[in-house]
């Protein structure tokens, strides 16, 4: 794991300017979760004035919904979900302090305008290994709109979870170099 860079929550300008699109990084510290029914919700709060279940500054939200925790366990299994569906909220919890989205799948050009413009990252995470991604939760609690259940806003305290900068302060996306990079085998 040598070659994998080290980030801790709360993140900094100074530690997002350092990671570069496809960079490997473990993340440690507190992330939170939240899916779109409380992005919307949170942008419901924002409109209204009100404060936040948590504080946005150097943040980092996790688009996931885990599932139940089996007797003894933290967590159940908590992988990524796609990423796009986050777009419309984005930007705006960007502008709040929101310093890192962790997901799946490419994001929107108003979304990477908003990265560039506030210095946030977005890092992409494996989907497929859910079970294996939740090892590196160290702690789970429910800290806001419960009843959305899976979709509820969870406070997670991780270690070492991995992750790739899909998109960097800089608007360099993975995704679109991909695309760039693909060979036509026609």
């Amino acid at each position: 794991m040598s070659d994998m860079a080290t980030v801790k929550t709360p993140l900094t300008d100074s530690d997002l300017v350092k990671l570069k699109t496809g960079d490997k990084v473990l993340i440690n510290g507190t992330i939170y979760t939240a899916r779109d029914a409380a992005h919307k919700r949170l942008i419901e709060l924002l409109d209204s004035k009100c404060e936040l279940p948590f504080d946005l500054k150097g943040q980092v939200i996790y688009y996931a919904g885990p599932s139940p925790a089996k007797p003894a366990a933290i967590i159940g299994s908590c992988g990524p979900t796609t990423s796009s569906r986050m777009d419309p909220y984005a930007p705006r919890l960007i502008k709040h302090g929101l310093k890192g989205m962790i997901g799946k799948g490419k994001r929107s050009e108003e979304v990477k305008r908003a990265i560039i413009e506030y210095k946030s990252v977005y890092f992409a995470a494996v989907g497929g290994i859910a079970a294996l991604l939740s090892k590196t939760i160290r702690e789970s609690s429910i800290i806001a709109y419960p009843d959305l259940e899976p979709e509820s806003i969870r406070r997670l305290v991780v270690e070492n979870f991995p992750a790739i900068v899909a998109i960097d302060v800089c608007g360099n996306d993975i995704y679109a170099s991909l695309k760039n990079n693909i060979v036509d085998m026609r």
